[in-house]
């Protein structure tokens, strides 16, 4: 017999057969009667044969074992020795052995008392092999699977397998996949077993239909939920994918729609999603009731707390009689009157709102009871979670201490100035807690630390320098006391520069912050000349700065600096110097330019600066609310060779708009006044070159870098006369002038961007694009010499460019070079401009596009309409 015993007709064939052959009877065939015989008369039937005696087993025996012990094998049956031998109790010993799933069949025979179990045991799982899995890696399916290597193999345990993976793609969005699991026969009784895995498309949301809706059409209800129907343009969205939980969800974005336009009765009856046949898409239906629409009917508030007067603080609140209702309104003003009752020291202030529904005349009346609650106490401050940062580097960071009466906006303060400091998750918040009294709260820091070291090497592209590479290493919380150090360095093709820095935010545990800055920065300046760019100036400064800021309050703070430069700024003798009339070389300005020809020489600089900053901002690193002022005065003149006073101001507001928006509006400006005079030449600006304002990328986005302000351009001829210049024509090519841009006095620039999110498949790619509009210019510089339309001679004795018309010899010259040279830009009007960015945090490193169209500039403003840096980060 083999599985199990049953069919009766069939298993006493089997006997008869087994039984004329010979052989022992099977244990199911045991009890069969013979075969009917033809019918006879009742008169000449025998008597009935006694029954046949009952056999007991004597022994049993286990057969075709390989890894189990008979005696193991016997522990799992109930039939023993001495036990009465029936068709049951075989049956029985199928359960039993079945039951273990460790046989893949099972066999009992009866030979006269004796009985024999044969079984084949299950096969042993090698290994697990996933195959066709492309969307979803194997660590994410692995831990889903139960069945593992050296485990016995059941058919139940892979039936549970496939279910789990299904629903691990279901989860994904892909509800037509499948699995077909096989099995592949090794030697030893082993097997592999092959999940082969069709994932199919993402199941989309084909259509969402919403029926009963009448005040709104079905368009802008579907704009409120974050499920979208699958379109072209939304190829990157992630809310165009089936999930259960998010179609849940908008059934409460509809009715939080609802409830914020009037509408106090609104429910979503149904919310039906069908898969199609084809298993590709799904169908959203959505039956509604809108009901009626009501308005806000008297709006009182009932203040149990002595310090409130219910009167006073009703008149102040947004909610008037005869608006529409809004239950967003309402919701807010219970945060705003538990808000303003923490910063009175009431924590635990509960705010309710009781609603009278009036139908008759469809008005919600409100009364707003702020029930009775004792002043509360901070009892303690506990810091959570910090296994690098010192306790006292978030501690001083909190505004309220043992002790201090509860103020919830010094405790929003906190939180925010926690997260600033850009140690610790970014969804911070200071939790609050009972204390050991009714009238005691614990102030609670759970934070969780990320890594704040950074060893950053990048390869960009700007427009103008071409290839730039950077490297630093920096830690913003060294050793964990907060304190900041820093070296980096940045090499291109026309500028280099290293820098070293330290910060201490905290000098001796008290709240004064000191830093320091050495650095050493070349520039080269340049030009094209014949297709080829040539340095015009080189300018080196060596220098280092020491800065300390003081609080003043708890927005604004006071920043005092001291820098000294050491600034040497070169020109090429061979290229841009021509032999005065004695012999000696001198800087020509039909070369160089009189405005470079000033800017030669060694200078020191020694500025003495402050501060005063107002800071308001809820997070420095990535801010969404807030304001930040910044007023700085600058004068070189304590020492050194130069005379200048300089005044900076910069303003930022940010708004969250909601829904992730964010608004800014930011504005600078600055000028600067030499406080000596250092030549009575009008063409001389006493401002040196090197310390005025320049605008341009990467702060005016859609012009060049130092392409916004006064400058002085040459353009070269081609095509003239070389015995006497005549003739020739300028190249309209920008590339091949000289572009010298000369900075200005004054400077004022603006910007208005907004920030627009994108779904939640974007913001995992880490994708902000933003709108901007950004409006500046730099302006008012002495007026230079320049040089009209020069022509310049190669002396055929030394070979080198000259004014003279003749060699030395009396030989005429020819001409090498002829140019215009005119001076542009220096105007205050406002170069504007408008356009889009993205910034993406890309797996490579950070990257920032800036699309711009200039909408109104100066003559010779060197506009730039792509901008973009790429970097790498490791």
């Amino acid at each position: 017999m083999t599985g199990q015993a049953n069919l009766a007709g069939t298993l006493a064939a089997l006997a008869a057969t087994t039984c004329l052959a010979g052989m022992p009877v099977a244990a199911s065939a045991q009890q069969a009667a013979p075969a009917p015989a033809p019918a006879v008369p009742a008169a000449a039937l025998a008597p009935a044969p006694a029954p046949a005696p009952v056999e007991l087993v004597r022994s049993i025996t286990i057969s075709g074992a390989q890894r189990l012990e008979a005696d193991t094998i016997r522990s799992y049956i109930r039939l023993k020795e001495g036990d009465r031998y029936t068709q049951a109790a075989a049956d029985q010993v199928l359960k039993d052995l079945y039951a273990t799933e460790l046989f893949a069949d099972v066999q009992v025979r009866d030979n006269a008392g004796d009985v024999v179990i044969e079984v084949k045991e299950n096969p042993v799982v090698n290994r697990i092999i996933l195959e066709g899995n492309k969307r979803l890696k194997e660590d994410k399916i692995l831990p889903e699977i139960k069945l593992s290597a050296r485990q016995i193999f059941t058919r139940s345990k892979v039936r549970a397998d496939v279910a789990r993976i299904i629903e691990l793609y279901k989860r994904q969005g892909r509800f037509a996949a499948s699995i077909e699991p096989k099995m592949v026969m090794l030697d030893q009784n082993r097997v592999d077993i092959v999940f082969e895995i069709n994932e199919g498309p993402k199941s989309r949301v084909r259509q969402i239909n919403i029926i009963g809706n009448e005040k709104f059409s079905a368009s802008q209800l579907r704009g409120e939920m974050v499920t979208k129907q699958a379109r072209v343009f939304r190829v990157f969205s992630s809310g165009t994918s089936y999930d259960p939980d998010r179609l849940a969800f908008d059934q409460q974005k509809l009715r939080q729609f609802y409830l914020t336009n009037g509408y106090a009765d609104f429910r979503v009856v149904s919310a039906v999603a069908e898969l199609t046949p084809d298993k590709r898409d799904f169908i959203i239906t959505y039956v509604v009731e809108e009901g009626q629409r009501y308005h806000f009917g008297d709006v009182k508030v009932d203040s149990q707390l002595r310090d409130f007067d219910g009167d006073a603080l009703a008149k102040r609140l947004p909610l008037k009689a005869g608006q529409w209702y809004n239950a967003k309104q309402v919701e807010d003003t219970v945060d705003s009157l538990t808000e303003t009752a923490g910063s009175f020291g009431y924590a635990f202030a509960d705010v309710r709102p009781d609603f009278n529904r009036n139908k008759d005349d469809l008005t919600m009346s409100i009364t707003f009871r702020i029930a009775e609650a004792p002043r509360v106490y901070v009892e303690r401050v506990d810091v959570n979670g910090n296994t690098l940062t010192q306790d006292k580097v978030i501690r001083r960071e909190f505004r309220a201490a043992e002790g201090d009466a509860f103020n919830s906006f010094q405790i929003k303060r906190s939180s925010n100035r926690i997260k600033s400091l850009g140690y610790f998750q970014e969804k911070f918040e200071v939790e609050q807690k009972p204390g050991s009294a009714q009238d005691r709260i614990i102030l609670e820091a759970n934070v969780e630390e990320k890594p704040t070291g950074q060893l950053q090497l990048s390869a960009g592209f700007s427009s103008l320098e071409s290839f730039i590479f950077q490297a630093s290493i920096q830690q913003n919380n060294f050793r964990g006391r907060g304190q900041t150090i820093g070296l980096s360095g940045d090499i291109s093709r026309f500028s280099r520069s290293v820098q070293l820095s330290f910060t201490e935010p905290y000098l001796f545990d008290r709240n004064v912050s000191l830093g320091v800055d050495i650095y050493r920065r070349d520039f080269n300046s340049f030009n094209f000349f014949n297709s080829n760019r040539n340095t015009t100036y080189r300018n080196a400064t060596t220098g280092f700065q020491v800065r300390a800021g003081l609080p003043l309050t708890e927005y604004m703070s006071l920043i005092g600096r001291y820098t000294l430069n050491l600034e040497n700024v070169t020109l090429d003798r061979d290229t841009y110097y021509l032999p005065d009339a004695n012999g000696n070389l001198q800087c020509s300005i039909f070369l160089a330019g009189r405005y470079l020809c000033d800017a030669i020489g060694k200078r020191t600089s020694s500025i003495i600066g402050a501060s005063v900053v107002y800071d308001t901002l809820d997070n420095r690193l990535r801010p969404t609310s807030g304001s930040q002022v910044v007023l700085g005065v600058d004068v070189a003149g304590l020492g050194g060779s130069v005379r200048y006073a300089r005044i900076n101001a910069n303003a930022a507001k940010y708004f969250a708009l909601g829904k992730g928006f964010v608004f800014s509006l930011r504005g600078e400006g600055g000028a600067i006044k030499a406080l000596s005079n250092r030549t009575n030449d009008p063409t001389i600006d006493d401002v040196r070159l090197t310390d005025r304002f320049f605008l341009g990328q990467p702060q005016m986005r859609g012009f060049d870098i130092r392409g916004v302000g006064p400058r002085v351009l040459r353009r070269f001829y081609s095509g003239f006369d070389p015995r006497d210049g005549s003739g020739g024509v300028t190249s309209p090519d920008r590339n091949q002038w000289v572009d010298d841009a000369l900075g200005g006095k004054y400077y004022y620039l603006g910007h208005a961007e907004l920030e627009i999110p994108l779904g939640s498949g974007a913001r995992e790619l880490g994708l902000r694009p933003s709108i901007f509009v950004d409006a500046g210019a730099v302006f008012s510089v002495a007026r230079p010499a320049v040089s009209g339309t020069t022509l310049l001679y190669q002396d055929n004795i030394t070979g080198r460019l000259t004014t003279s018309a003749s060699d030395s010899a009396g030989k005429a010259n020819n001409v090498a070079q002829k140019f215009d040279e005119t001076f542009v830009g220096n105007s205050p009007k406002p170069r504007i401009s408008i356009g889009f960015g993205v910034n993406w945090n890309s797996p490579f490193g950070p990257f920032r596009i800036d699309i711009a169209k200039v909408l109104s500039k100066v003559d010779g403003d060197d506009t730039q309409a792509v901008n973009f840096n790429v970097g790498t980060q490791f």
